[in-house]
């Protein structure tokens, strides 16, 4: 066996730039050169059973148990006791002699209902897993820290999982996540204002664009459209013409202002739904856009409907 570098990876002696083929059952490793054993008693990390389709759905062979949890305390290595089926299992009043609550700590069981309760949410709303991942650090990080004691777990997972939004550059409105969550929008932003300040960290602004692709998807309106809204948002923002205006509802105005000039029109009730904003709160945002629609919509946009024929309001 021979070593290659500081680091000792292992390697053929006449050719140490060989790539080595890994033969898991006879646990060696062979230099694709010459053939030669460079290293034995490969350890397979693979499964150590078959399985096969015709077996019993609820037939598990696997005796290692789950992979290992960084975020939980104890290193996820606790021990799960199955149902029993002998009467050597229950006791003289058919109670069950082993529980599977004295096998695992309370912080731990606390941390896994909120991991999961934040997985529900995620997959609710279709968040991918490095965003999961995000929230269950950061709600670790206000477990560990106590510092949100009168905060429920609920409360204190589902701003975790809007904050991790919002630092993966992928931002949900609160009510977005309040409407996969038992909490009330309240209750959400109050614990995400305690945890920046608790964490002692931040997140970007949230812009027009932010929200723009998604409510256009979900409009089910062309490219055309989208880039239209875009370009009118921005140009509001930019001219100061909507001040003190959320960007979501900013949004929802550019994104009507547009579709009208357009074929594919949606109505304020439409968008409403779709940004989570009332249609009075659009409306309020489209009034102070109309005055300066010549000035919003991009050159080489093609309109169905003139300007002059915008809906006033």
């Amino acid at each position: 066996m021979a070593n290659r570098g500081r680091f000792n990876e292992v390697c053929c002696p006449q050719h140490p730039e060989a790539h080595l083929i890994e033969d898991y059952r006879a646990g060696d490793q062979i230099c694709s050169e010459c053939g030669l054993v460079v290293g034995d008693r490969v350890i397979d990390v693979g499964s150590e059973w078959r399985t096969f389709s015709n077996e019993k759905a609820n037939n598990d062979p696997s005796r290692v148990g789950g992979p290992e949890n960084p975020l939980l305390n104890g290193s996820d290595l606790s021990t799960i006791i199955g149902p029993g089926t002998g009467g050597a299992s229950f006791d003289a009043f058919g109670g069950s002699k082993y529980q599977n609550r004295r096998s695992m700590s309370s912080s731990d069981r606390a941390l896994i209902n909120a991991f999961r309760e934040i997985s529900n949410m995620a997959d609710k709303i279709n968040l991918p897993k490095t965003i999961i991942d995000r929230a269950n650090v950061l709600f670790k990080q206000v477990h560990d820290g106590k510092n949100l004691k009168s905060r429920s777990n609920d409360a204190i997972a589902s701003a975790s999982l809007y904050i991790a939004c919002r630092q993966e550059g992928v931002p949900r409105t609160f009510k977005e996540i309040c409407a996969v969550s038992k909490i009330s929008k309240k209750e959400i932003g109050r614990c995400f204002k305690l945890i920046l300040k608790a964490l002692e960290t931040q997140v970007d602004l949230i812009t027009t664009g932010d929200f723009m692709s998604r409510f256009c998807s979900n409009l089910g309106l062309p490219t055309s459209v989208q880039k239209a809204a875009t370009h009118i948002a921005r140009k509001a923002v930019d001219l100061d013409i909507v001040p003190g205006r959320s960007p979501i509802s900013v949004a929802a105005a550019a994104i009507y202002m547009a579709s009208q000039a357009s074929d594919d029109k949606r109505t304020q009730k439409e968008i409403g739904d779709i940004a989570g904003v009332a249609d009075v709160t659009i409306r309020q945002s489209y009034k102070l856009m109309y005055p300066h629609a010549k000035q919003l919509f991009p050159d080489d946009f093609k309109f169905s409907v003139s300007i002059e024929q915008l809906p006033q309001l």
